[in-house]
């Protein structure tokens, strides 16, 4: 069959060559179109666009890039009409992908959404759109199943897809060497994967290095980037910057800062003792603590309902909080074990790996019974 998938950041990127992967294991003439970026493109099939040039985080930023975005989904929208899919799959990034369902169903093309979009954290109504554009949801958070029995939404609940990606990881033995990371424990950086983030949240995390003049900071780099990207933020530090290897960084990281997003998910995974970050324009800021009822913003604790990882947002994110947080999972043995428990009670709520599989199954199920 032929599958069309639309992922607009780098965590969808990932999860959707996951999911080729998976779809090819089950369906050996699949062909594959898509907007998503290196991951997905090194599983084969055509990349028509890459998410680079669609991440764009907040009301400022939003307006600001409206014009391309408008332009971004009216090439996708052309694209999937002249290509006619058996199933379109869209990945998360739900201002985008919510208007490229209704476009597609409204064309008679079935509409498997993978990855629900957090319509839990405001605006619930949201649902009922959903359910008029979506033919099947497939979410991979536990307490997501509950949210959408109450809207009478039947969904289907694969698991976690970070489990797969983590599990066919293996890590690079020579990955401090190469890297020249020899020497001194490492504390793993992660900014995330777009513009916005890199400019509100980067040179507060690199500000603690004189903290820790035993320890390395190390900058997780994301594909979208260059090494120029990254350097304009660290003032002058040297601060080194790895590309593609986030998951060799977190196997000898002996703790994180990390954006909040699916990589605070993925460091608790890898057992890496987090602080959680996050700042953003102080407009888009104001609109989410009117908007959004939520007691967590990490996906740790909102998985866990309890505060496992602390989490420094907008005003609270300083240097000298970090560096505070830093200091107590570095140094104070009680406080790293109690985070790493928690991490235990995480994994039990997880399940278990094969969620790209499930969703490859469902897929083509559907898509046959179309």
């Amino acid at each position: 069959m032929k599958y069309y998938l639309v992922a607009g950041e780098a965590s969808g990127d990932l999860h959707g060559a996951n999911l080729i992967r998976a779809l090819k294991q089950q369906d050996a003439d699949a062909e594959f179109r898509f907007f998503g970026g290196d991951q997905m493109q090194a599983e084969g099939g055509t990349l028509v666009k890459h998410y680079a040039d669609m991440a764009y985080m907040g009301i400022i930023e939003v307006i600001a890039n409206l014009r391309t975005i408008l332009k971004n989904m009216r090439q996708c929208k052309k694209d999937i009409l002249a290509w006619q899919p058996d199933v379109l799959v869209l990945i998360d990034f739900p201002g985008f992908n919510l208007k490229i369902a209704d476009f597609a169903k409204a064309n008679g093309i079935l509409v498997c959404y993978y990855i629900s979009p957090k319509v839990w954290a405001w605006n619930q109504k949201r649902v009922l759109k959903i359910k008029k554009v979506v033919d099947h949801m497939f979410c991979i958070l536990p307490f997501e199943v509950d949210f959408y029995k109450r809207w009478d939404m039947y969904v289907d609940y694969i698991g976690n897809p970070l489990f797969d990606a983590i599990s066919a990881f293996t890590p690079d033995p020579d990955f401090l060497r190469n890297n020249r990371l020899e020497g001194k424990s490492i504390i793993a950086l992660l900014p995330g994967s777009r513009k916005q983030e890199l400019r509100y949240l980067l040179a507060d995390m690199v500000a603690v290095q004189d903290k820790f003049p035993s320890h390395q900071l190390v900058i997780a780099g994301a594909p979208s980037f260059t090494a120029a990207d990254y350097t304009f933020y660290l003032n002058g530090r040297n601060v080194p910057v790895v590309f593609n290897a986030t998951y060799d960084l977190l196997t000898h990281a002996q703790a994180a800062v990390v954006t909040s997003g699916t990589a605070t998910l993925e460091t608790a995974l890898f057992n890496v003792p987090e602080v959680v970050v996050y700042k953003a324009n102080a407009l888009m800021i104001a609109a989410g603590r009117l908007l959004v009822k939520l007691k967590y913003i990490s996906l740790v604790n909102l998985i866990a309902n309890k505060p496992i990882v602390t989490e420094l947002i907008q005003e609270e994110c300083t240097p000298a909080n970090i560096a505070k947080e830093l200091d107590l999972i570095l140094n104070d043995d009680s406080y790293r074990r109690v985070m790493l428990d928690g991490y235990d009670d995480l994994d039990t709520k997880m399940g278990s790996p094969g969620a790209s599989s499930r969703a490859a199954s469902l897929i083509i199920n559907y898509a046959n019974k179309k």
